[in-house]
Order: C-alpha cells, then structure tokens, then sequence
C-alpha cells in the first residue's frame, strides 16, 4: 500500500481545479507565505462540478465521482467507485484530522474543523494510519476542510509543521456543506462511511477489494445545521453501497447484516433533528447511524453476494421535496 502516494494522484486534479477556477466558479489566492487556498463556496459561489473534482481531490485521484439522472425516486444522483477502496477512502478521504485553535492563539473566534484529503496521510497524526500501515511522501499535499471561514495562520501553520511542507507545497479547500460543492463532495462520502463502518465492525480491511456507491444529491440548505442534514440523510437513507471482498461466506454474511444505517437506534428521523437533540454533540449520536441505507457484499472467494438493509426514498422526499401543484 505504501507504494502510492495519494498526494501525487491528487495533484493533476488540484492543479486541473487551479486552471478551471472561474469556469468552476471556485477563487484561488495565495496567503502571505504562498499557501494556496481555494474557495470553493464561502464567498465563491463554487458548483456542483467544483463538488465532484474536489470528491475525486479527496480520494487521492483512486477514485471516480460522477453524476448521474434519476428515476422517479430523486433527479439527480452521484456514483462513486474505487478500485482501491481502502486507500481512497480512509487513507486519504475520511475526515479524521482534527484541528482546533482557542480565541487566544487567533485573535477572536475559536477555530475547528475536520481535515480530510490526502495531506492527512502525509501527517499521520490519526490511529487508524497506524492500523492501515501507510504514510504518504510528498513535496505537495492537498487538504480538505469544510469550513464557512478561512482557517486561522496558526492552523495553517499546524499542517505545514505536521505534513512537512513548505508553503507552496500545500492547497487548501474549503467546502462549507452550505454550498452546491460542499454538498457535493459530502454526499461522495457514501462509499467511504460504509468503509468506516466496516472498519468499526472489525472487518478485515485488507479483504476489501473493490467498491462503490451511490446516493441522491439533494438541494444545499443555506442554513448551515439543516445543510448538514440533508448530506448525511442522502447517505443514511438513499445511499447504496457495493463492497467486493475475499474470505469466508460468514464474514461477508456478517457485514452486509451488520452494515446498514437500519441497525442505529436513532434511524427513521431526520439528521438535523436528531443532531439538536443532542446539542449539537455528534458523539451522542449512535456510531451505527453513521452508514449507508443499503449495502451489498460479494465475495469473490465463494461467488455469492449478500444484502441488508434498504433505502428509504420516501422519508427523503418528505425533508426535501414540495410539491409545484396546489
């Protein structure tokens, strides 16, 4: 596995994203010290297309993320697929990086996000790299943080220390959910939680051949609370995931039962509501919520596939849709 650099694949889709800015409808500057920082829906209007560069950017370019027209069911749906499931996802797109800064060390507001993107694989500050035996190396990194400001210069100088770049080494992309790109690229996340998931459950990653995914993409919210609802609610209630792996029947048996968000004790309501419920704590939310709605396992070993769960398009349809006729 070390013997990819998702830094390197991810860089011909940064720098296409870099020359299609306006076309994108993303703006690109350079800090003081030549960080490069690209808006791609805080004051940038960003766009769906900015959404599925910057999912593929977020898989370290081992992945595809693509539209596709709907059925009856949703207009519009986005399909994930990666040959490298493992690496693409949780090497290099889950949001894992934690990083933070108190009001003293910026000078006014608290700072946090979750970084997620290849650069995480250069810092390696998560257990879970550990786990996966990787560590990227690369004069260039790219990270991902879904943000409604820019980060503070002290975070900035977080993750060069950390990653160990130099300035003009490193591209961050802000995606704030609230935006038709950070929808986008959130929703792309529907292969990548279901590797979570499985990953959680104990399943052998390294018996994790290939996947895929989808799940419908609705409307972003301007309200920052309910645009994180409906990403997570594409995937807790419309996503669909395949997962080819190798090993015995049972295990493959025992992750398609154990997989779908079904399982959760808070499934069946909408993520915004039962995020307030909590306060705002995403760590009193049950992790099983936290998957796709639908899964199907193949093993490869044996030749046979198993299912759980399903999709519930009707729940989705009553938090997103109105209807035109009186």
């Amino acid at each position: 596995m070390n013997l990819v650099s998702v830094n390197a694949g991810a860089r011909p889709l940064v720098e296409q994203l870099l020359r299609q800015a306006d076309t994108l409808g993303v703006a690109v500057r350079h800090d003081e010290r030549g960080v490069c920082i690209v808006d791609a829906g805080i004051e940038a209007p960003g766009s769906v297309a900015a959404g599925l560069l910057v999912g593929e950017i977020c898989m370290g370019g081992l992945g595809r993320v693509a539209l596709r027209s709907g059925g009856s069911d949703w207009p519009t749906w986005l399909d994930v697929r990666s040959s490298q499931p493992v690496l693409a996802c949780l090497g290099s797109q889950y949001a894992g990086w934690s990083l933070a800064a108190s009001k003293e060390e910026t000078g006014g507001k608290k700072f946090f996000a979750l970084g997620s993107g290849p650069a995480r694989a250069l810092a390696g500050k998560e257990k879970l790299f550990g786990e996966l035996a990787y560590r990227d190396q690369s004069a260039q990194g790219v990270l991902v943080l879904e943000v409604d400001r820019a980060p503070p210069a002290v975070v900035i100088d977080k993750v060069l220390r950390d990653c160990g770049l130099a300035p003009q080494g490193l591209t961050v992309i802000l995606t704030p959910t609230s935006s038709p790109a950070g929808t986008t690229q959130v929703v792309a996340r529907v292969l990548e939680v279901a590797l979570h998931q499985a990953h959680e459950s104990g399943f052998a990653l390294a018996d994790v051949i290939d996947g895929s995914g989808s799940a419908p993409l609705p409307a972003p919210s301007p309200d920052g609370v309910e645009a994180m609802g409906r990403t997570n609610d594409a995937i807790l209630y419309g996503g669909r995931v395949h997962l080819t792996v190798k090993g015995s029947d049972e295990a493959a048996r025992t992750l398609a039962a154990k997989l779908p968000s079904g399982n959760s004790r808070d499934h069946g309501r909408s993520f915004a509501e039962i995020f307030k419920e909590v306060q705002f704590d995403f760590y009193k939310i049950d992790p099983a919520l936290f998957a796709p709605a639908e899964v199907w396992v193949s093993n490869i070993s044996s030749g046979n596939t198993w299912h759980g769960g399903a999709t519930d398009m009707d729940l989705l349809r009553r938090l997103w849709l109105k209807e035109a006729a009186a």
